[in-house]
């Protein structure tokens, strides 16, 4: 038959477990996309401008 565990260790348990799920969370969120650095898209133009005012 199973022992009857104590209640101060099933509140210890539950609190580690709680503790281990925030931290995956904090890891998840923090392992998004990294952000670009330089965000400016490069607006020069390729075609020479003699060609775009014909």
């Amino acid at each position: 038959m199973l022992e009857r565990t104590r209640t101060t260790e099933r509140y210890a348990r539950g609190l580690a477990a709680a503790v281990a799920a925030v931290a995956a969370l904090v890891l998840a969120a923090n392992a998004g996309p990294t952000k670009a650095v330089d965000p400016e898209p490069d607006h020069r133009t390729t075609t020479p401008v003699e060609a775009a005012v014909r």
